[in-house]
């Protein structure tokens, strides 16, 4: 199974962007599904995740802005990013499960 994310983007502050992550294999429903980022300079951080249960959670930063979905039965997850920040630039990784997609850039200018 592999993971493709897309969505990333240059865009002004005060813009919006849509994350997408969705697999390249089928027969796979996973029980977790999120976003992390990556800084430039910076460790891996959890932006927002999906639980086997079906609650969410969002890291203080992008409380209130950003918004995690996902269809587990079609292993497809999507990341809604309103009111962008300079500092949310940074590579977006999705995770389902235990499998990493490839990243994808998200650029915010000031």
């Amino acid at each position: 199974v592999q993971l493709q994310a897309s969505g990333g983007g240059l865009v002004q502050a005060g813009g919006s962007l849509r994350l997408s992550c969705a697999t390249s294999g089928s027969d796979f429903s996973p029980s977790y599904m999120g976003w992390y980022r990556q800084a430039p300079g910076k460790q891996r951080e959890l932006v927002a995740d999906i639980n086997s249960a079906g609650g969410t959670f969002y890291s203080r930063s992008v409380q209130g802005r950003f918004t995690v979905s996902g269809d587990k039965a079609k292993a497809t997850v999507w990341l809604h990013m309103n009111s962008l920040k300079p500092e949310d630039t940074g590579v977006y990784y999705c995770i389902m499960n235990q499998i990493w997609g490839q990243g994808t850039l998200v650029t915010v200018s000031s």
